[in-house]
């Protein structure tokens, strides 16, 4: 297949302008955004990226999980489609670039394509994923995982937040559940550009990150359970504080990642205490554990001791203990094809770039077992992301959209 010149690229102002009007939806507090999936923010958002899209000359699908899947058609009708693309939620307290520029940066292409009346035999597909963050509804890239048949529907649609609402539920009073079945869409292959999350590119001083793995992600929620009890008249020894054994097992935590390093990592971002009072000793704790690692091996090590430690110590505190994995999935290989062009793509548009192995989960990860896929990330500030404060340079994002336009082109096979 002909690689497309390097003369061709995107129009980085214009995608820059792009990212600064979706982040007046959905405002933070502190800059950044807070455009929860099923939000009002995240219907919002969807309506404008629609609007972007049929004025671009794209039809828009939705299947039932709220996937959106805008096209351009190719001038083969049996062809199957390239999709590029990512997600339009956030986190609470999220930044205004982290999936934003993967569905902006697809939107770009399609534009630029116009732009330069370039046509391509394979249609192409911008996708926004929906509830790639899972911080509102567990697991992450939950929709994703529908459509590439690890989670069941009718379980997605059970899932709840913290106020007990449910997916399907939310994403019926939003108006976002649409007519195509999940799943039944085919792909030719599917890149993701991203933000890297991470301090490595911008530390290397790389513009490009070609994503070669993916790591493997565990979520474990675990309960500890004590005894509600007065801080002030509760002797010490008569106390079953699970607060002080969730610190315990969360030190534990630290403990196991640092066995493993350095690739391996684990934290836990997700806590609730009760009843979270001033002079009440904790009577439950509530978190999630995340282990990472590129090693399938090592997560199941991680696994394993994280359940016989939390037992041990709890035992040894008097407090019950439950464990449940509420997400996860293994590590991932990304297409060669696919990965080869986008490091090709980055090679020709002279920009500088290097092997990585994203630390984050994204829809790709999933996607990559019904389809060819890779990922193109960029560099951000510091290496911050999931925080307010988050940020990268237009000539970053314009960067990777121009790898990503070109991976998809070449991908698609331009022909006129």
């Amino acid at each position: 297949m002909a690689a497309p010149g390097e003369n061709i690229r995107i129009n980085g102002d214009r995608l820059w302008d792009s990212i600064m009007e979706m982040a007046k939806i959905g405002p933070g507090v502190a800059g950044g955004n807070n455009r929860q999936t099923l939000t009002d923010a995240d219907a919002e958002g969807r309506a404008l990226f629609q609007k972007w899209c049929e004025e671009a000359g794209m039809t828009m699908g939705v299947d039932t999980m709220g996937n959106m899947f805008a096209t351009r058609d190719g001038t083969d009708p049996d062809a199957l489609p390239v999709y590029i693309g990512s997600h339009l939620d956030t986190q609470p307290t999220g930044g205004k670039y982290d999936g934003v520029l993967g569905v902006l940066g697809g939107l770009e292409a399609i534009r630029s394509m116009n732009d330069l009346g370039i046509k391509t035999k394979h249609p192409i597909v911008v996708t926004n994923w929906t509830n790639e963050e899972g911080t509102r509804f567990a697991p992450a890239m939950l929709s994703s995982g529908v459509f590439a048949g690890i989670h069941e529907q009718d379980w997605a649609y059970e899932r709840e937040d913290a106020e007990g609402k449910k997916f399907g539920d939310e994403l019926k009073r939003i108006g976002w559940v649409g007519e195509e079945t999940v799943g039944a869409r085919k792909m030719h292959a599917m890149f993701e550009l991203h933000i890297e999350q991470g301090p490595i590119l911008e530390a290397e001083e790389k513009d490009i990150g070609v994503v070669t793995h993916g790591q493997g992600l565990s979520w474990t929620q675990v309960t500890v359970t004590g005894k509600e009890s007065h801080t002030g008249s509760t002797p010490m020894p008569m106390r079953k504080n699970a607060g002080l054994g969730m610190a315990r097992i969360l030190d534990l935590v630290d403990e196991i990642a640092w066995s493993h390093k350095p690739d391996a990592v684990g934290a836990a971002g997700h806590i609730d205490i009760y009843p979270n009072s001033r002079n009440v000793i904790p009577g439950k704790a509530v978190f999630t554990v995340d282990f990472r690692s590129p090693n399938l091996e090592v997560i199941q090590d991680m696994e394993k001791r994280l359940a016989e430690g939390a037992k041990k110590i709890c035992d040894e505190m008097g407090l019950d203990v439950e464990l449940e994995k509420v997400g996860g999935f293994d590590p991932v290989e990304f297409d060669k094809d696919c990965v080869a062009a986008v490091r090709d793509a980055a090679e020709r548009l002279g920009y500088s770039h290097m092997n990585i192995i994203s630390g984050a989960g994204h829809d790709a990860c999933w996607i990559n077992q019904v389809a060819p896929t890779a990922m193109i990330m960029c560099p951000c500030v510091d290496g911050l992301s999931h925080n307010e404060a988050e940020e990268i340079s237009k000539e970053w994002a314009t960067a990777g959209a121009d790898v990503l336009f070109h991976a998809a082109l070449e991908t698609a096979e331009i022909v006129a």
